[in-house]
């Protein structure tokens, strides 16, 4: 149906040093009815860096963003999932992160290792849970050869039961969006819209916006906790 061999198609799954055009994956997508994320994710796999555009540079905050962070409860993340930015209203609703350590930053590690993250959470941390790992996973695709990202995994699995398990669902994902629900310990629920978008001139950069839902008070509750000192 996609016009290749068994043979073939067999060396391209295990990873052979083979040429595969572009055709080739386009045929593969519709015959095995890949959907936007598992295409996306198959070119990553077969060409090592997918779009084109998108490369690997140092991740520099500019003024410009840091100004339009801290006007909303943002952070900007890597394409490790390290938050490398954030702003007063997001350490309000996700913990302090001018002092944690790099590692705890890290937004799969500490949603499986965070007591506070599972806590806030509540109900829907699975689902929160699945769908940061399936965004995880779709960076792995990209720098599959770089050891920080075999050594997290390992790690992780070491000390997660749930993660282990969760990793071998092998989801990916791109750009989340949706609502978020939040259990703040002084506010109580926060309901939050989500969005996420790639930094034009760094790429390699994305911006992760929480906005307060309509309909809710979540935007004065977070005003109230904005004027406080003490957060928790």
């Amino acid at each position: 149906m996609a016009g290749i061999s068994l043979e073939w198609y067999t060396y391209l799954e295990q990873g052979r040093d083979i040429q595969v055009s572009v055709q080739v994956l386009e045929s593969l997508t519709r015959v095995l009815r890949l959907d936007a994320n598992e295409r996306r994710h198959l070119f990553l796999l077969a060409y090592r860096q997918y779009p084109l555009e998108e490369k690997r540079a140092q991740s520099v905050i500019s003024p410009n963003l840091q100004n339009f962070l801290d006007q909303l409860a943002a952070c900007v993340i890597d394409v490790r999932m390290n938050v490398v930015a954030w702003n007063k209203a997001f350490c309000i609703v996700y913990g302090d992160y001018d002092s944690m350590t790099v590692r705890e930053r890290n937004l799969v590690w500490s949603t499986f290792t965070s007591d506070y993250l599972r806590q806030i959470k509540g109900e829907y941390w699975e689902e929160g849970a699945l769908r940061c790992l399936a965004q995880f996973r779709a960076g792995y695709g990209r720098f599959i050869e770089d050891p920080w990202w075999g050594e997290q995994i390992r790690e992780l699995t070491q000390i997660s039961q749930e993660f282990k398990e969760m990793w071998q669902r092998q989801e990916v994902l791109y750009a989340p969006e949706g609502n978020k629900v939040i259990y703040h310990p002084v506010a109580g629920e926060l309901i939050f819209k989500h969005l996420s978008f790639t930094v034009t001139d760094s790429p390699e950069l994305q911006v992760v916006i929480n906005t307060p839902l309509d309909g809710t008070d979540t935007a004065d509750k977070v005003k109230r906790l904005l004027s406080q000192k003490e957060f928790f």
